[in-house]
């Protein structure tokens, strides 16, 4: 299993995030790995507020936070279909767990996916014997990732070829440019469109069509925040839109600006 990943992908503005909040990304336990893409920690203390926002992943999240002197709480995260902002400010912690698409269904899996997708659920309605002060209070950052890993550990998890087919979908999807057609994927893997859609929404929340454009919106966003002039239309052509305007109107929906408004703010912190 490969070590966290590096990107930035998701992350609106990344570098002005970065210089205000201590970010960092952990593996899990060996028995996780299948299952997660790794744990998230967000530490700050602000002199003054900072709206965060995230283009969501397909992916579900476990959230244990702190804000201020308010008790620590956590949170199942399902997946956003919009942009998701959170206002930051004063002193916080964020202890994050991110599932690899199709990986939460084995912790919870007695409904599918789609239950929690676009919501944000108390996490005692969920798991009543979560503490989220075991894993918030460690200042040590190692300690805090144990912590995580025994909560985890605790849950027990079977093993579901249906969530790894999932998994193993979302990951081609994610990485292969080619795949831009929801029919002609369903028909390479050998299975009808019909039977991926329901495949989709049983263990990672969204469909396919969903999750090939977000991973387009995903790789524009990072082109946008690390390239200083971008070539809109050849992106455009690369990622299998028809044409640039295509490219532009699901960025500005997605994002709030269009691509040209925002790639000079990103380049400006960098």
């Amino acid at each position: 299993m490969a070590s966290p990943r590096r990107d930035t992908r998701g992350i609106v503005d990344a570098a002005e995030l970065f210089a205000r909040v201590s970010f960092r990304r952990h593996e899990p336990a060996e028995p996780l790995r299948p299952y997660l893409e790794h744990y998230w920690l967000l530490d700050w203390d602000l002199p003054r507020p900072h709206a965060s926002q995230v283009v969501p992943h397909p992916s579900v999240n476990i959230v244990f936070q702190r804000y201020g002197g308010q008790p620590p709480f956590g949170e199942v995260s399902g997946v956003g279909l919009g942009l998701f902002t959170q206002r930051l400010e004063g002193r916080g912690r964020v202890c994050g767990i991110q599932f690899r698409p199709g990986g939460f269904r084995p912790f919870a899996p007695g409904r599918p996916v789609t239950h929690w997708t676009n919501r944000r659920v108390p996490l005692p309605e969920v798991y009543p014997a979560a503490a989220p002060a075991a894993v918030l209070t460690p200042e040590d950052e190692h300690a805090r990732v144990t912590a995580l890993d025994a909560f985890l550990l605790s849950l027990g998890p079977r093993p579901d070829p249906q969530a790894d087919l999932a998994t193993a979908l979302v990951d081609r999807i994610r990485t292969d440019r080619t795949i831009r057609r929801v029919a002609d994927f369903a028909r390479a893997e050998g299975l009808s469109v019909r039977v991926l859609q329901r495949l989709f929404a049983a263990y990672v929340g969204v469909g396919p069509k969903w999750v090939i454009l977000r991973y387009r919106i995903h790789e524009a966003l990072e082109r946008a925040e690390t390239e200083r002039a971008v070539d809109w239309a050849g992106l455009a052509a690369d990622l299998g839109y028809a044409d640039q305007a295509h490219l532009v109107r699901d960025f500005t929906a997605t994002v709030g600006v269009p691509p040209t408004a925002y790639a000079p703010r990103a380049g400006s912190h960098g």
